[in-house]
This record gives structure tokens, C-alpha cells and sequence, in this order.
């Protein structure tokens, strides 16, 4: 379902986070648990924004309800009165459903009209108890309110147009299996042998990068089905990868939440790290720490990405202590030649020393970024010069018994683009017994 307050940052989010601002600027001034915006699609009432207490009324964005019968339908036709104080009172709602079951104490309603005097939809506040009210008077304000709101009906017919195309691709995606799956190798710098690999989504062309997909499969509620299935087809390289190699894959705090254990495989879990990415505000969140603490339980470590960009990224590693921090490519591109950029560097391989954790650099592109990343105490590394993602044929990483055709995941047998460091033989070594990215490390 879409959600009420889109996170991603799209255009896809613009015209309803004003609606939503506006809603609550409504549900304020009538004193309302819920306001809420419903449009007109096909004979039925579509809830397409809402704030307030929406999960107390036990609704949600993109639920449908029926035109002709519903609560909100028989507002929007006359046959029940736009504002009611006291449904219970009121003997025209007596054993009505809606207000039964959504548990509507009093509300208030005015209908939305385009440019043309078309029904858009339905304005309408709801609250859990009966209230005093001034029918007249909230009715103008109301009316006003819907009457601006109709001056956006045009964004809003585009919004819901562009969302209904954006859920379509997105679910097109995951029935045909999801993104393809690449694999960057991770590095140890001091003598630049892989040490693992970080598994990559590539989407089809036509809507961008992956954070781009990412961001607007958030925006239509398909995130963490998106996430999950790219997990579950990274996992599948596990079975050709050499034992002393990790294998990171990348998920949002809203799909960790949501729960991976079913996911991760029996025998191997102590090998996988788990990237916390997309930067949300997770403050002292329950739900995310427990299930971190569940992932940890079962031998997973917890890398943070993209750190040194912002303060959520800081926020996120006080409250998480993550095993491995990812100092982002923004901070390592440059570095050589940039002050400040050393001190971030510097001062973040304090602080994982100081939690017992390990920085990995990512975006290293050229021998002089290397060097300045390891003068500044970095240990580990990936980037363009050490190695480009690719499939898992014929990768430097390959257990050296896996023939190509049987690598899982990976059609064609395409083999990894070349780069420097991208094809050296992965010589029998023993990585940091003590560095969280040895798969040998005990868990603290």
C-alpha cells in the first residue's frame, strides 16, 4: 500500500506531503484524532493521505472502500449530514457499519471539485469521541480548506497516475525475480587480498540507479518485498564462495525490522554481514535493535554504510556499535588532497577501535587515495582500483573447484569486468583473526 508520508525523496512525494501538512493543519483546528483525503477511482473511495492516529482506526493509505455504501460515499451523495458531533446521538448512523467498525465518535466531511466541477474526492476528519462542535463554522473552514486543496486536484490526478505506473514496474520487477545480483570484492589493504564481497543490485534501465528504485519502491510500499528478494538471490552465491570470504549484503532498517532470520542460511550465517542502510531517524527504535540483537544472536555481524555524510549516519552508529563501519566513497574520493576528509577519516578509525569494530573505505579509485586511506589507519578497502563488481563467473573470489555454469544466480556466465586486483588468485590466507570481517571472529 502507499504509504501516508512517503520517506523517499522523489517527486513522487512532493504534491501529498503538502496535503498531509495541510490535513494536519485540519485535524488540529477541529480538534480530530484523523484527517484524511479520499478520491474517487472507479466507483469506489481510494484513502490516498492520512495523519493522525490512522492505525488507531485501523486504517491506511491505499485502502479502498465502497462508493455507493460506505460511510464517506453516503457523506460525499447527501444522504448523511457532512458534520455529526455525536454519532451515537444521531439516529440517522444508528448500526452504522463504518462507524461500528472504524469506532467514529464524531467526524466531519466536505467534498473536493476540480477546475471543472468534477468530484475529486472527499475531505473528512474523524474522532474516536463525541466533541462540541460548531457545524457552521467548521464547516467554512472546512469548505475553505477543500476549496484550496482543489486548486492541487491537477498534481494530485498526476501523483496517483505516477504512483499507480511507479507500483506497476515495481511489481513487474518482483514477479520477474528482482534485480540482478553483482558482487564487489572487499579488500584488506596492506597486502590486497579479498577478504569478501558486498552484493550489489542492478535494475533495468529506464528509471535510474539502484537507490533510485529503491527510494520510489519505498514510496509505493514495495520496499521491503524489493529488499528481500534481493537478499534472498545474493544468498545464493554462498554455496561457490571460499569459506575464509564474508558476504555482505545490503538492507534498510525497515526491512530489518521487518525480519531476515527466515532468510539466512543455516551453516553459513556467521559468515554474512548485514549493511544497515538509507539513513532513516531510528533514535533508540525497538523494533530495529531487537531484530539487530536477533541477526547477531545467529553469528551475523552489522556494518553501517555510508558513514561520514550526515548526522543520522552518526546516530545510527551510537545506538547500533556496528562490527563494521562504512566510511563512504564521498569522504574516500579526494582524500589524498583534502584536509578535512583525512580528519573525518581519522577521527571515525578512533571511534571503531574504541567499539571494537573495523572501517571499510569504499570508492578507493586511485593509488593515492589507497595510500592516504591506510597512512590514516583504514585496514580495508573496495573500490574501482582494487576491484569492479561483477558476476560471480570467473571472479577472482570463485572457490577455484566451481566451474562457471554452475554458479548460482548468474545467467549467462558473465565474467567480471577487469580492473586492478579484479582477477588475483585468491592465495590460501588466514585474514585478522581479530577483525570483525575474519568469518573465524567470535561474536561479541
Amino acid at each position: 500500500m502507499v504509504p501516508a508520508l512517503a520517506a523517499a525523496e522523489s517527486e513522487l512525494s512532493q504534491p501529498d506531503t503538502v496535503v498531509a501538512d495541510l490535513l494536519e493543519i485540519l485535524r488540529r483546528q477541529l480538534r480530530m484524532d484523523l484527517a484524511a483525503l479520499a478520491r474517487v477511482e472507479d466507483g469506489h473511495l481510494v484513502l490516498q493521505v492520512l495523519c493522525g492516529d490512522i492505525a488507531g482506526f485501523g486504517l491506511h493509505a491505499g485502502a479502498t472502500v465502497s462508493h455507493p455504501d460506505s460511510l464517506l460515499g453516503q457523506v460525499l451523495t447527501g444522504e448523511l449530514p457532512a458534520i455529526v458531533a455525536d454519532t451515537l446521538a444521531d439516529p440517522s448512523l444508528a448500526g452504522n457499519r463504518d462507524v461500528r467498525d472504524w469506532g467514529i465518535g464524531s467526524y466531519a466531511s466536505a467534498p473536493i471539485v476540480d477546475a471543472e466541477g468534477r468530484v475529486y474526492g472527499v475531505l473528512c476528519c474523524a474522532g474516536h469521541r463525541s466533541r462540541p462542535a460548531s457545524p457552521e463554522r467548521e464547516g467554512r473552514f472546512l469548505r475553505l480548506l477543500a476549496a484550496f486543496l482543489s486548486d492541487t486536484v491537477l498534481d494530485l490526478h498526476e501523483m496517483w497516475a505516477r504512483r499507480r505506473r511507479v507500483w506497476q514496474e515495481v511489481s513487474d520487477l518482483i514477479d520477474s525475480g528482482g534485480p540482478r545480483i553483482i558482487y564487489q570484492p572487499i579488500f584488506r589493504l596492506a597486502d590486497e587480498r579479498i577478504i569478501g564481497v558486498e552484493a550489489l543490485s542492478r535494475f533495468p534501465d529506464g528509471r535510474g540507479g539502484a537507490q533510485r528504485w529503491y527510494a520510489d519502491a519505498t514510496t509505493v510500499g514495495l520496499s521491503t518485498e524489493l529488499e528481500r528478494l534481493a537478499i534472498g538471490r545474493a544468498l545464493a552465491v554462498l554455496p561457490v564462495l571460499p569459506g575464509d570470504l564474508t558476504l555482505a549484503v545490503n538492507a534498510s532498517p525497515t526491512t530489518i525490522s521487518a525480519g531476515l532470520l527466515d532468510l539466512l542460511p543455516g551453516a553459513a550465517a556467521d559468515r554474512l554481514v548485514v549493511e544497515i542502510t538509507e539513513h532513516e531517524h531510528i533514535g533508540t527504535d525497538k523494533h530495529l535493535l531487537r531484530a539487530v540483537e536477533q541477526l547477531r544472536s545467529r553469528g551475523v555481524r552489522i556494518a553501517i554504510d555510508d558513514i561520514g555524510t550526515g548526522y543520522a549516519g552518526l546516530e545510527q552508529l551510537l545506538h547500533l556499535r556496528p562490527d563494521i563501519i562504512k566510511l563512504d566513497g564521498v569522504i574516500t574520493r579526494g582524500i589524498d588532497t583534502d584536509a578535512a576528509r583525512r580528519a573525518i577519516a581519522t577521527g571515525l578509525v578512533q571511534v571503531a577501535d574504541e567499539i571494537g569494530g573495523s572501517i571499510v573505505a569504499e570508492g578507493i579509485e586511485t593509488p593515492a587515495e589507497l595510500a592516504t586511506a591506510m597512512a590514516a589507519g583504514i585496514l580495508y578497502g573496495q573500490g574501482f582500483l582494487l576491484g569492479h563488481p561483477g558476476p560471480p563467473a570467473g571472479a577472482a573470489w570463485l572457490r577455484p573447484d566451481t566451474r562457471p555454469s554452475a554458479v548460482p544466480g548468474d545467467p549467462g556466465g558473465l565474467q567480471a569486468p577487469a580492473g586492478p586486483g579484479a582477477h588475483r588468485e585468491p592465495r590460501p590466507n588466514r585474514l585478522d583473526r581479530h577483525g570483525p570481517l575474519s568469518s573465524a571472529d567470535a561474536r561479541r
